[in-house]
């Protein structure tokens, strides 16, 4: 029996990427998962695959704190009570900031840091009688602002912020606040990316397969809240990039600039 055997844990954003292989991890250490996303039918092979386990699927947008609340409320109602929430549901941009529209950088911001702070406000009293675990899966991009990200950036800032705050005032209440900071890990993040008009790019200018596997991403996020960790930092390169911006900030300027310009021009 796992640590996990019979917890009910809520991921938001479970149809792809990190938040699938979270999806899948826990089912297999006998837990109760729940999870939303905004398009029902990406969820049809993962409810085909565990049909006989305990799967709640939920269509919602985090954006709408109305969605966020129904969505806590179905999974009390079916399960009962929620010992583990993992804010994973999140979405990037790529533009620069003297281009981008407004409205672009507020759906950022409604997706990343407001989906977090609602799911995480209406489930918490149901956390705290659990002595449970709210997780954010946040990024690099929180820790170091990345050019033509500044919206994702100041969103994962934001959240960062707001588990810190939120931890320090649990302390002592028995309940555990996590953050989690990949560095580039294989996502469709980057493909369903906003551009400057705030539609999606569909495309990543990563190299996708030279990046963490979601499955080990998720590996990481398990054993972090089974260890009830305050925050962890994944990747070499993403443990590095926060190494020099906090020590050595003009030169991670300089690298980070390199890294994303080519001859001027923004990867994008």
């Amino acid at each position: 029996m796992s640590y996990f055997t019979n917890k009910v844990v809520v991921i938001t954003g479970g149809s792809d990427g990190i938040g699938k292989a979270l999806v899948e991890s826990f089912l297999n250490l006998g837990a109760k998962v729940a999870t939303c996303g905004r398009n029902y039918d990406k969820f049809y092979a993962i409810q085909r695959k565990y049909a006989n386990m305990p799967l709640l699927v939920h269509t919602a947008d985090v954006s709408k704190e109305q969605e966020c609340r129904q969505f806590i409320d179905v999974v009390l109602k079916t399960f009962g009570t929620i010992d583990i929430l993992i804010n994973n549901a999140g979405i990037s941009m790529r533009s620069e900031v003297e281009e981008v529209e407004l409205d672009t950088i507020r759906k950022v911001m409604d997706i990343n840091f407001w989906g977090t702070v609602a799911c995480t406000k209406f489930a918490l009293p149901h956390i705290l009688k659990n002595n449970g675990t709210v997780v954010g899966v946040s990024s690099i991009a929180g820790y170091r602002g990345l050019p033509g990200r500044s919206g994702y950036s100041a969103s994962k800032f934001a959240v960062n912020g707001f588990l810190e705050a939120l931890r320090t005032e649990l302390l002592h209440s028995g309940t555990n606040v996590l953050w989690v900071c990949p560095g580039f890990t294989t996502s469709n993040i980057r493909n369903v990316a906003l551009n400057k008009f705030g539609k999606s790019q569909g495309e990543s200018p990563m190299n996708e397969g030279a990046m963490m596997s979601a499955e080990t991403c998720a590996h990481h996020i398990i054993k972090a809240i089974e260890n009830r960790k305050r925050t962890i930092v994944l990747t070499f390169t993403g443990k590095r990039t926060v190494f020099l911006n906090r020590f050595f900030p003009s030169l991670a300027d300089k690298l980070v600039n390199k890294f994303f310009y080519k001859d001027g021009v923004l990867a994008k």
